[in-house]
């Protein structure tokens, strides 16, 4: 009996020795509830709007303040005609644009009837069932009211809603630019940290490292492969997305297949960033599914808007490569703009690019010391 002790407290020791271990054990549990709890939230918070109001006049001014009110959106422009619709979408980045009729008020007031057309950015189709869903409520509400106030059920608020970018409302329009971001994080990171953590855990990196080759040219000879791999991969995807589920592309295929050459160059660089850290192949693959698999699925907008998360998961988001991407690919393929609507996103990647190399050498210059 006291062997079989001494026994399952050895076992503990070597538990708790092991940091990796403990990781798993406790941390990777805690942060999964936390993220998982916080992120997965039917609920719309603080959308930002734009509000096209040709009317001017009491009751629109009360409509437009009560929909501020509610929590669920932010008025973030307001827009003085129709020609500034489509840039507050593309330019603006807004989710939803509400347009007041003319003479509101009067209509409503003398013929029972007034129309508002809410046009939402349907590329992300869930969201913008939410918000036209959510701003109806606040005008039946409001409409039911003012019939209440006047005894007599015979004025109401007749909200016109266009789904922008996707009228079908079809879920693959979001998907497929997050399954491509995905796909391409996971194959080009985790597949380049454990290739070369292989040449390292086998000792055959100093072999290389003493062959006439320079460091450089090893690391592009072995990132080299995984590149045009992932550009087959990512011209498989637009292929499939285009064919079989019918997602357009509306901008040009040469800048698209130019952004995906850019983000699998990131994760390249990512990767390797990984195996300058990791001891094993083990290590490495843990490293890339616990730090990319995770994140890429909840805190890039792939599944669940950014806007509904809270404040600090937003900024985390920020640091996700995947992020960005994602909404430089719906910017081409659902919307046709160019770079001059995404070049800030298009920068934080390029500059994703440099630290991730730049870490990568400083790593691996401390490693050969």
């Amino acid at each position: 009996m006291n062997s079989l002790t001494a026994f399952i407290k050895k076992e503990f020791f070597h538990i708790f020795r092991d940091s990796r271990t403990v990781l798993i054990l406790f941390i990777m549990p805690v942060a999964q509830i936390l993220i998982f709890g916080f992120v997965i939230t039917t609920d719309i918070n603080n959308a930002r709007i734009a509000v096209l109001d040709k009317s001017k006049d009491e009751v629109t001014r009360v409509l437009t303040n009560r929909i501020m009110s509610s929590g669920y959106f932010i008025v973030d422009k307001v827009l003085h005609s129709e020609s500034e619709i489509e840039k507050a979408f593309t330019a603006d980045r807004v989710k939803m644009v509400i347009v007041y009729e003319p003479d509101f008020a009067k209509k409503l007031d003398k013929d029972g009837t007034a129309h508002v057309q809410l046009i939402a950015d349907a590329s992300e189709s869930n969201t913008a069932r939410l918000l036209t869903t959510y701003c109806e409520g606040i005008f039946t509400n409001y409409q039911m009211e003012i019939n209440r106030q006047s005894g007599a059920l015979n004025k109401m608020i007749l909200p016109q809603v266009r789904m922008l970018y996707n009228e079908n409302l079809d879920g693959v329009y979001m998907s497929v630019p997050g399954i491509m971001a995905m796909i391409l994080m996971l194959i080009s990171a985790m597949m380049t940290s454990v290739s070369i953590a292989r040449e390292k855990e086998y000792g055959s990196m100093e072999v290389l490292l003493i062959s006439p080759l320079k460091p450089v040219q090893i690391i592009i000879g072995k990132v080299t492969p995984y590149v045009l791999l992932s550009l087959v991969n990512a011209i498989t995807i637009i292929a499939l997305g285009y064919f079989v589920f019918g997602v357009p592309i509306k901008g040009s295929m040469l800048l698209l297949m130019f952004i995906s050459l850019v983000f699998i160059i990131l994760a390249l660089s990512l990767g390797i960033l990984i195996s300058t850290i990791s001891d094993s192949q083990m290590s490495a693959m843990f490293m890339s599914l616990f730090a990319l698999m995770l994140p890429t699925i909840l805190l890039s907008g792939f599944i669940f808007p950014i806007e509904n998360m809270p404040v600090a998961l937003q900024w985390f988001s920020a640091i996700m490569p995947p992020r960005w991407f994602i909404v430089i690919i719906k910017d081409i393929m659902l919307k046709g703009v160019g770079v001059a609507y995404f070049w800030k996103e298009l920068l934080i990647l390029f500059a994703f690019i440099v630290f991730f190399i730049g870490m990568s050498v400083k790593k691996f210059k401390i490693r050969l010391e």
